[in-house]
């Protein structure tokens, strides 16, 4: 469903000076309206022109509430939760053969796919991602935008952060990313391939601060289980009260994610839109129509 609205409704306090273009003496009124004296006084234009100054304020105030329309069930009523996918970019994700289909496609190509997919049917969530090599940084902050973390995805690559495998680091930045989440529901999706070998954050101290917080860590292990460390994974889920994956393959993976979809909402902050649109620039224009109409006629 289309709705709109105003993002800045206040500014329509600014309206009040449509009193001053019909009360105020002339000179209030080039303040308002500067260079009226290079226009020719003509009585029977007069009550026209403060209409159209009117009209001109009022679409100028109309642009500066800034109206939007939006796709949403309702910006109050959206549920969901913010998640976090924390992604290995360490040199094995380049390796192929992972899926049976396209065997020359790398690990980490495959895995930004399936979340592309994963993205597009979370309509109520926040998602942010995190990189994590030998060492971690947020790549795409959290969002509601889906489209534009789908075409941050691109940007990513294998090695970005480094060619070993930091995963201590890669929660605790997914945790900083989440810091000013105001979601009931907080998630940390962790996908690796490979065994914790590098970074300065301890796994522990990483899961503690998960638990304090509250954040759920789901954790997923690519490739056989001899791939990666299959207990620490485990460990990291069950201590903070997620679930632990082996996606062997890419069909295994696709699984997982279709699994991950069921996972229960919870109610978020509100303003957030989907397919939002700025219309401020169509009443912007008319107005200068207008005021370019209302000086060519002063001119005449």
């Amino acid at each position: 469903m289309q709705h709109f609205e105003f993002q800045y409704p206040y500014a329509f306090v600014l309206l009040l000076l449509i009193i001053c273009i019909y009360k105020c003496p002339l000179s209030i009124q080039k303040i308002i309206f500067p260079h009226t004296t290079l226009f020719t006084q003509k009585a029977q234009w007069f009550h026209k022109e403060k209409l159209l100054y009117s009209i001109i304020l009022t679409l100028l105030v109309t642009a500066l509430a800034s109206p939007i329309s939006y796709d949403a069930k309702s910006a109050q009523q959206r549920k969901g939760r913010d998640l976090v996918f924390a992604l290995d970019t360490s040199g094995s994700m380049d390796e192929s053969g992972y899926s049976k289909e396209n065997p020359k496609e790398s690990k980490f190509s495959i895995l930004q796919k399936l979340i592309k997919s994963f993205v597009t049917k979370r309509f109520d969530d926040n998602v942010g991602v995190v990189v994590f090599g030998s060492y971690a940084f947020g790549s795409v902050p959290i969002t509601y935008d889906m489209n534009a973390l789908k075409y941050l995805l691109d940007y990513l690559e294998v090695g970005m952060a480094g060619t070993s495998t930091a995963i201590g680091d890669g929660i605790s930045r997914s945790l900083e990313l989440l810091q000013k989440s105001y979601a009931k529901n907080k998630v940390i999706i962790l996908i690796t391939d490979g065994y914790q070998n590098s970074g300065i954050t301890p796994i522990k101290d990483a899961v503690a601060q998960a638990k304090r917080g509250n954040v759920k860590i789901y954790t997923i292990g690519l490739g056989s289980e001899q791939d990666y460390d299959k207990k620490l994974l485990k460990r990291i889920a069950s201590d903070t009260g997620g679930v632990t994956f082996n996606a062997q393959n890419a069909e295994a993976l696709k699984n997982v994610y279709e699994e991950l979809n069921s996972l229960e909402p919870s109610a978020i902050r509100s303003q957030h839109y989907l397919n939002k649109h700025m219309l401020f620039s169509y009443p912007l224009a008319t107005a200068i129509l207008l005021l370019l109409y209302l000086l060519a006629k002063r001119r005449v």
